[in-house]
């Protein structure tokens, strides 16, 4: 982006509530004088009385137009002053000020915005194609910036979050095949972090402050959901597989060294083999064991 040509400043301005009342002194006063002069041109004509007139009416004139300086700024508001054309400062201080009559104030909010993306269609990473929205929490920091530096800047934001929000989305996949790899599901805080920080550099022009960014909506197309969600119930299924061997495995070597330490039996290799046999497929089968009694020996 390039560099920003006007910063922010604070405008010169007096407490609205004393220029307010100077106005008013001054029309009151330039409303005496006509007044005055009326009454003393009633008794005969007379220069003062013409130039009391006068005076009146240009003082009246006078405290209306600088009564237009007076400005009120709300809390979570600012007012970009302007003379003729050129940018004179910001008003940031809430309440009643009184800047320059000839002036013109523009006002801007301050305040913590939200802005939702659309849902859009992108592929990420694998090719594959996924929706995804995002949420991203912003506020003006630079009014000058913000007024000056871009056409529009709340379109602005608009467009660059969801340039954003794409580039994302095609740097990283959905579900990553890799165990250390980053995933749009899997590490949704680190790429938000990801997001906020592209965010930052590309809304940095406008005078705009990233606060937060969160992802609203993150799902594979429907014309691949199916496929994918096979997929993933197939992976689920799959490593719940590897627990419950693991646990097996753990629970017959356990089996086998309390046997052997005890001494309750003395078991051969042939007669071990046949018992983890036994002992696996009771605790991995998704059916209840069936029971048979062996009247025989192993051997015959």
């Amino acid at each position: 982006m390039p560099a920003p040509q006007v910063r922010e400043t604070t405008a010169h301005s007096i407490g609205g509530g004393l220029g307010l009342l100077l106005t008013i002194l001054g029309t009151l006063v330039g409303l005496g004088l006509i007044i005055g002069g009326g009454v003393l041109s009633s008794h005969g004509p007379g220069g003062l009385a013409a130039a009391m007139i006068l005076v009146g009416i240009l003082l009246m004139v006078v405290s209306l137009f600088c009564m237009t300086g007076v400005k009120m700024v709300a809390p979570g508001e600012a007012r970009v002053i302007q003379l003729f054309g050129r940018y004179v400062g910001t008003l940031r201080i809430d309440g009643l000020r009184w800047v320059n009559p000839f002036t013109s104030a523009t006002k801007i909010s301050t305040r913590v915005r939200n802005h939702e993306t659309n849902v859009l269609k992108v592929n990420d990473a694998y090719g594959n194609p996924i929706e995804l929205a995002a949420i991203v929490v912003w506020k003006v920091e630079d009014t000058a910036q913000a007024m000056f530096e871009v056409d529009d800047f709340l379109e602005f934001v608009a467009t660059q979050t969801e340039a954003a929000v794409r580039h994302i989305a095609i740097e990283y996949p959905y579900d990553s095949h890799d165990d250390g790899g980053l995933s749009l599901r899997g590490n949704a805080e680190e790429i938000t972090e990801k997001l906020a920080a592209e965010l930052t550099v590309r809304v940095q022009a406008a005078g705009v402050t990233i606060i937060e960014s969160r992802f609203s909506h993150l799902a594979y197309a429907p014309e691949i959901a199916s496929a994918m969600l096979q997929r993933q119930q197939a992976g689920a299924v799959v490593a719940a597989r590897r627990q419950i061997v693991e646990g097996a495995v753990g629970m017959v070597e356990q089996a086998l060294d309390r046997i052997s330490e005890q001494g309750i039996v003395e078991l051969d290799e042939e007669r071990k083999a046949a018992m983890v046999s036994n002992l696996m497929v009771v605790l991995c089968g998704d059916r209840a064991a069936q029971p048979v009694l062996n009247t025989g020996s192993l051997y015959q």
